[in-house]
């Protein structure tokens, strides 16, 4: 299996574990009541379904997004030398043979 593709699945895994821990705490300190309404309802176990699901979407791509984005190229370090040779703009002088008011703004055809 490419190490891309079990790379997204164990960020998938610790996303969908983050939000079981996430639920479970909504649940055990009853925020809004949730528990209570989850517990008495007889769609329930739908709605705790549902907000397992959304929210182990959002933490698994939040975990693989910011594992992909950590995975940054470093440059090894230099080893001293030379310095590449800086570019040094210098002014070149341009003759102009008529006085630029007199020039008329017609395109030529060439």
């Amino acid at each position: 299996m490419p190490a891309l593709v079990q790379l997204y699945i164990r960020s998938c895994a610790m996303g969908f574990a983050l939000a079981a821990v996430f639920v479970g705490l909504l649940f055990w300190s009853d925020v809004g009541g949730l528990w209570h309404l989850v517990s008495t309802s007889d769609v329930g176990i739908i709605a705790a379904v549902m907000l397992f699901m959304g929210n182990g979407i959002i933490f698994a791509g939040a975990n693989f997004a910011i594992t992909i984005l950590r995975m940054e190229e470093r440059e090894p370090p230099r080893d001293g030398g030379r310095r590449a040779p800086q570019m040094v703009a210098v002014p070149v002088p341009v003759r102009v043979d008529r006085d630029p008011r007199t020039v008329s703004r017609r395109p030529r055809d060439w």
